[in-house]
């Protein structure tokens, strides 16, 4: 007998501000350009967010969209991320895409890098 394994979904969403702010800064860049969002080791807290602007999608990346606005996830760093929400704040301190990770079990105080 053989027995079907569904793959796990993976919970990233983007907010309606999040994907606001995606689509204006893809409007400066090169047609097809989209947001990548991974995580590397490193910052303050062990782990950082970083946010590139990508043209390619590669064959094991994960690919969220709301509102027209596209955001590319690797494999690796969707482990990690999985059940995040992205958004994009103005505030006191400037602007920034901030992510709210359940994984995370501290976080510095800009909201750039987090501990597992």
């Amino acid at each position: 007998m053989t027995m079907a394994i569904e793959a796990k979904p993976h919970a990233i969403s983007l907010t309606d501000k999040a994907a606001s702010r995606i689509l204006a800064v893809m409007a400066s860049e090169a047609p097809g350009s989209m947001l990548r969002v991974s995580v590397a080791g490193g910052g303050c807290s062990g782990f950082q967010y970083v946010f590139d602007i990508d043209r390619q999608k590669a064959p094991d990346d994960i690919v969220i969209e709301h509102d027209g606005a596209t955001v590319l996830i690797d494999e690796t760093s969707l482990e990690l991320l999985d059940g995040s929400t992205i958004d994009f704040v103005d505030d006191l301190v400037g602007q920034s895409f901030r992510i709210t990770n359940p994984n995370a079990t501290s976080s510095c105080g800009c909201g750039t890098s987090f501990a597992l």
